[in-house]
């Protein structure tokens, strides 16, 4: 995000299996997607970081708060969903059909293509069907989960968003002891389409008091 790199030693980084980054022979998962964070940071000789990301990569970022505080210094996410059940993750997984996003989506299906070089995006959504799956079993995370996070935190959410709930972003917003939530107004899910200025304003504000 060049808006953000005036401001900040900005790092990038893809999970195993995404973009440029190879896959690796084992599953995804949130445990997996964190040690990549780690191992990154350690190839970096970065002691401390303050986290963003953007759906997934906004679960593993909370999850390497729970798990990792001294190393995690803050933590943003925007359209993370926490809440996850066996029917929540089947319906998301049947979003991820290959066959069915060339066929009725192709534009969408090129853009992924152009994303994931590495493992090819086929691979990426079979995998991350699995993932779902896995959350879906575990639950994802609950208030009580999140409830030990002492950073501050800020859980955004569009509120065009039709894949999260504002009513488990306000969940886990307020059992963190410094939560915090933004709603940004006219916004889907999709990256794409979020105001990239607005995004930049606000972690600018929300990283530099953190």
């Amino acid at each position: 995000m060049p808006l953000l790199s005036p401001a900040f030693d900005l790092h990038l980084l893809d999970f195993e299996g995404h973009g440029t980054a190879p896959l690796r022979s084992r599953p995804f998962s949130i445990e997996n997607f964190g040690q990549n964070v780690l191992d990154y940071l350690a190839q970096h000789s970065i002691e401390h970081a303050h986290l963003f990301g953007y759906s997934m990569g906004g679960f593993v970022a909370c999850a390497l708060a729970r798990s990792h505080a001294n190393v995690v210094r803050s933590v943003a996410t925007l359209g993370t969903k926490f809440y996850w059940d066996a029917e929540v993750a089947e319906r998301e997984v049947a979003l991820l059909n290959p066959q069915k996003i060339a066929a009725k989506v192709p534009h969408f299906a090129r853009t992924l293509a152009e994303r994931h070089t590495a493992a090819g995006w086929e691979q990426v959504l079979d995998h991350t069907g699995e993932l779902l799956r896995s959350l879906g079993r575990s639950g994802g995370l609950r208030p009580a989960d999140v409830a030990s996070i002492e950073q501050r935190a800020r859980i955004m959410l569009g509120d065009r968003d039709a894949t999260v709930s504002m009513a488990e972003s306000v969940d886990i917003y307020k059992a963190m002891p410094r939560g915090e939530l933004e709603v940004l107004p006219m916004t889907p899910h999709q990256l794409e389409r979020v105001t990239m200025e607005r995004l930049a304003y606000t972690l600018t504000q929300f990283f530099a008091q953190a």
